[in-house]
């Protein structure tokens, strides 16, 4: 957690566990991310102990999208990625501007090495300047590019942290991995 160029602490997570198959990652100002991140928590568990199941990953998406838009005229200062396995077990995401307009798609990224994310996954996960390299990534392929990309971020943007977090959720639930950048 940082604020220009000074760093309040190294070990503050911006990403959620809402469900055992649904998180949700935030960028923006902190309290607001943790308040957004307690009420949605706080409704999954209303869901949870009304129906007797957990929410599904996309009407979490729902609920996201309405929490946002009920502050719309004094929104929530961040900016959202919620990630899920869908009703058929595939993986989901959906990304959120700051007044809970959402859209399912490959990848998103938020936050100050954004720019710099973006043209490398495009060129990866969406082969779009290599059409004819078209594939499916594996889990394992997809982990060593996220840590790539956060290596080739780090290295070009000094408001990125020490380390990333990387959730990967399957059918058999979610795993965590803690990836430490370069300490300079």
């Amino acid at each position: 957690m940082s604020y220009g160029y000074s760093i309040a602490s190294r070990n503050v997570t911006k990403i959620a566990k809402l469900t055992d198959g649904c998180i949700l990652a935030s960028a923006g100002m902190q309290a607001e991310r943790h308040t957004l991140h307690k009420v949605l928590k706080a409704k999954a568990t209303m869901f949870e102990n009304t129906h007797r199941k957990q929410m599904s990953a996309h009407s979490m998406a729902q609920c996201l999208s309405n929490t946002l838009y009920y502050k719309r005229f004094f929104p929530y200062y961040t900016f959202n990625v919620l990630a899920g396995l869908d009703e058929k077990g595939a993986g989901s995401v959906w990304g959120y501007d700051a007044i809970g307009s959402y859209e399912r798609v490959p990848y998103v990224v938020n936050g100050s090495g954004s720019a710099l994310a973006t043209s490398i996954l495009d060129n990866q996960v969406l082969f779009k300047t290599q059409p004819q390299n078209k594939r499916d990534l594996t889990l394992e392929e997809t982990v060593n590019l996220v840590k790539d990309v956060f290596t080739c971020i780090s290295e070009r943007d000094i408001y990125t942290g020490d380390s990333c977090e990387i959730y990967m959720i399957t059918k058999d639930g979610i795993q965590h991995e803690d990836f430490n950048l370069k300490k300079d």
